[in-house]
């Protein structure tokens, strides 16, 4: 593969990214990050979620779940969610590869079993399965598209979060 200019290659500022890499390098304690988003409930079953100065985002159940089908509905949003995850460690990895994506698409889909979700019996209320299909579109060779497929594939966060159980502490305020 030739030397490319990866500062634009996918409309990805990649130097920004090597700073953040070199800064952590040097002070291991900025890789520490916390996140945060703050749901206010908003009738019925909508709610919004609002992250740092975005627009808030909405929830809704449909209406086979009693909801009024005004936003995605959490689960679905965690499909989202990792679809975006994947989307931006496809771009990030592209880039420093020195690959030129022309399309990308990721399909996901998740199988949820609603018995436990409704009281119908004791048991596991998550996905069961959550099936991703990446679609993209570049000039680079199968090789290269399939080492930034298992790269991707497995640094991301969204992935480790949802691939693993982690600690989860609820408190009343």
């Amino acid at each position: 593969m030739t030397e490319v200019d990866t500062t634009l290659l996918n409309d990805v500022d990649i130097n920004a990214v090597a700073g953040l890499a070199g800064k952590i390098q040097q002070e291991p304690e900025v890789a520490a990050t916390k996140w945060n988003a703050l749901v206010k409930w908003k009738g019925g079953f909508r709610s919004e979620a609002t992250i740092r100065d975005f627009a808030p985002i909405a929830s809704d159940e449909p209406g086979a779940l009693g909801g009024t089908d005004s936003g995605p509905n959490p689960v679905e949003q965690i499909l989202a969610a990792y679809g975006n995850c994947l989307a931006v460690g496809y771009a990030a990895n592209a880039t420093v590869a020195g690959i030129e994506i022309n399309d990308l698409s990721i399909e996901l889909e998740g199988d949820l079993d609603l018995h436990t979700f409704l009281g119908l019996k004791e048991g596991h209320a998550g996905y069961d399965n959550i099936t991703v299909k990446v679609n993209i579109n570049s000039s680079a060779s199968a090789e290269e598209l399939q080492a930034l497929h298992d790269k991707v594939s497995s640094t991301s966060p969204v992935g480790h979060t949802l691939g693993r159980a982690i600690p989860l502490t609820f408190e009343m305020i």
